[in-house]
């Protein structure tokens, strides 16, 4: 239901879209190489409507969230671009969801498929796009051989699975914030901090029947976790008495094993076999890491120049609609709308319908540089040209500068306790996909004052630096890195790292005024600093280092803004806390293993912690 939810609320909204030509609607069940049938959904232009009688290209989405909905009147306020140009589309449910038949797995790992005669019943998700290509040229009618693969979220991820091994009528895909290593940086893990609401509730709307069963939480989600201690806890409180599998999954498999390493997707992206289109958004609450992942493993093998990417202001899959806010921001157009007609439509009709003769889109990577808000056109993801490497420095004080800390010794401390951790967005703390009033959508961009201060003052358990008021915009474009020297007495803790724009704290901002806008950031669990499959004990107050991707930002930082960094040790309850002290599996801590601790950052000649921004000169 994560992209199912936006769907919901994209396919309502009267008059949001132009009026598009009718088309009629089919259903079809598709067999597989081992005699399963998949359920699918087929709409093509209706006799007598534009394209009717021309062979034209499929767009295929698979899903796990149910196609009975997809109708020729949600098609045409769904994809107004692509429903103009004339296309066939087809929707279909994969194996174990809704009306296909077989068993669904989260996130199945590929299988050993490349000799179809040897492995005839070896099937993944790439063999079952495979075989779906297949059938649909063959038994559609009017179709011109040619079919483009595209879904947002889990179906990002089965369109990236469509382009490995793909089949020779596959001629273009677009992963969409696709899921690609849930363990490194996507839905259920981060740096090895696991990501706890969101597991516990995806899970269990996923895996508790062949259709979506999402719930709601009766109390603030803070103090339903926090009650519960770790997720073991969660698990045994939720009443559920079926294991889910992925709930099993992750109280056996912690750390980044076998059974997570199966199912990334980027090891596998070794080569470019059919032209791609990742799109992502700079606020995705759950897949914002995975298209720059596959963007990154993909380009270095692209000697044809089709490997491209799609970054702009955007929650999970928010570019499907009007897209001209977010929260609080107003980005002066729908960028949205301007995405699919100037870069996406491209895309496709360049691939698709290569007899109209198209252009793709300028550039390899297409940011909406925010601060800003205009559309760049860059060679690649980050950025080389005219974009510098430079250290933003913490220093005493509580500043923020790009000269190294000259002092010989320096540090800030803060007590972080796992009885009262940070929240991660503003309470009550609804349900992920709560019916009504869920902010899961917006938390990225929620205010940070209103989850770090109280009554105007910085809780105890956050430390925070920032730069005077600038003098002059700083632009930054590409991968922001933290590098992080930091002590506990504990035995393990985690490290969140925020870099904020701080608006000026004036009435010309209106409700905008001293606003601290999250651009990046993360989180990184201790036990994984030397090795993210084999975790090892921090030493009690030994300096120790992280150093960790915030992920990419296109932001203008403008004059008489500021630059702010926090650093904190909960961000709870999307991610579970860390017991801070060294336990073999914190899915399974103890009550009495949660202990406070205290940290301290280092901000020294010898230890000199800084971010490592991406700078645009004379921009």
């Amino acid at each position: 239901m994560k992209y199912a939810a936006l769907l919901a609320l994209l396919f309502f909204a009267p008059g949001l879209f132009a009026a598009s030509p009718t088309y009629v609607r089919d259903e079809v069940m598709i067999p597989m190489r081992d005699g399963l049938r998949l359920h699918a959904v087929v709409l093509r232009p209706a006799p007598g409507s534009p394209h009717a009688d021309e062979a034209l290209p499929i767009l295929l989405s698979r899903t796990p969230y149910g196609v009975d909905d997809d109708t020729p009147n949600l098609l045409v306020q769904f994809y107004p671009e692509f429903a103009a140009a004339g296309y066939i589309f087809v929707s279909e449910d994969i194996r174990g969801r809704y009306k296909s038949e077989g068993s669904f797995v989260m996130m199945r790992p590929l299988a050993a498929h490349h000799d179809a005669k040897l492995y005839p019943h070896d099937v993944d998700e790439s063999t079952d796009a495979y075989d779906t290509a297949g059938w649909l040229v063959k038994n559609i009618a009017h179709n011109n051989g040619r079919v483009g693969v595209f879904g947002v979220s889990y179906d990002g991820f089965l369109t990236a699975m469509a382009g490995i091994d793909p089949n020779p009528a596959v001629k273009a895909i677009s992963p969409q914030a696709p899921m690609t290593d849930v363990w490194l940086g996507d839905d259920f893990f981060h740096n090895g901090a696991f990501r706890e609401t969101y597991g516990y509730d995806y899970a269990l709307g996923m895996e508790s029947g062949k259709e979506n069963a999402f719930a709601n939480l009766d109390e603030d989600a803070y103090d339903y976790f926090l009650e519960a201690g770790s997720f073991a806890g969660a698990v045994e409180k939720s009443g559920i008495k079926a294991e889910l599998p992925s709930w099993a999954a992750f109280l056996a498999h912690p750390a980044y094993d076998a059974y997570w390493q199966a199912r990334a997707v980027q090891p596998h992206e070794t080569r470019v076999e059919v032209p791609v289109l990742e799109v992502g958004g700079w606020w995705d609450q759950e897949d914002m890491w995975g298209p720059q992942a596959e963007y990154a493993a993909l380009k270095p093998h692209d000697t044809q120049h089709q490997v491209m990417i799609a970054l702009g202001p955007w929650n999970h899959g928010e570019w499907r609609g009007e897209a001209s806010k977010l929260g609080p921001l107003d980005f002066g157009e729908a960028t949205g709308a301007s995405f699919r007609s100037q870069v996406e439509e491209p895309f496709f009709e360049h691939y698709l319908h290569p007899e109209r003769g198209v252009a793709l889109p300028e550039g390899s990577a297409i940011s909406f540089e925010t601060g800003t808000n205009r559309w760049m056109h860059y060679d690649a993801w980050p950025p080389v040209a005219g974009v510098t490497k430079q250290a933003l420095y913490l220093e005493p004080g509580q500043g923020l500068g790009f000269a190294k800390p000259s002092v010989a010794e320096g540090s800030t401390a803060y007590t972080a306790d796992p009885a009262n951790p940070v929240p991660y967005r503003e309470r009550p703390i609804e349900a992920t996909y709560a019916p009504t009033g869920s902010h899961w959508y917006t938390w990225l961009v929620q205010d940070q004052r209103s989850v770090t201060e109280k009554a105007g003052a910085l809780r105890p358990d956050v430390a925070r630096w920032q730069t005077p008021v600038l003098d002059h915009d700083v632009t930054v474009t590409g991968e922001v890195m933290a590098d992080i020297f930091a002590s506990t007495s504990g035995t393990d803790s985690d490290w969140v790292v925020k870099l904020i724009d701080v608006y000026p704290d004036d009435a010309s901002q209106g409700k905008m005024a001293g606003y601290q806008l999250m651009i990046v950031d993360e989180i990184f669990r201790g036990r994984y600093r030397e090795s993210f499959s084999a975790p090892q004990a921090t030493p009690v107050g030994a300096v120790e280092e992280y150093k960790f991707s915030l992920h990419g930002a296109d932001h203008v930082f403008l004059k008489g803004h500021r630059l702010m960094v926090e650093v904190q040790s909960s961000w709870f309850p999307l991610y579970d806390r860390n017991p801070q002290t060294f336990v073999a599996n914190i899915m399974r801590a103890k009550p009495g293993e949660y202990r406070a601790a205290t940290q301290r950052v280092y901000w020294s000649s010898e230890y000199p912690s800084h971010l490592e921004l991406p700078v645009a000169g004379g921009r």
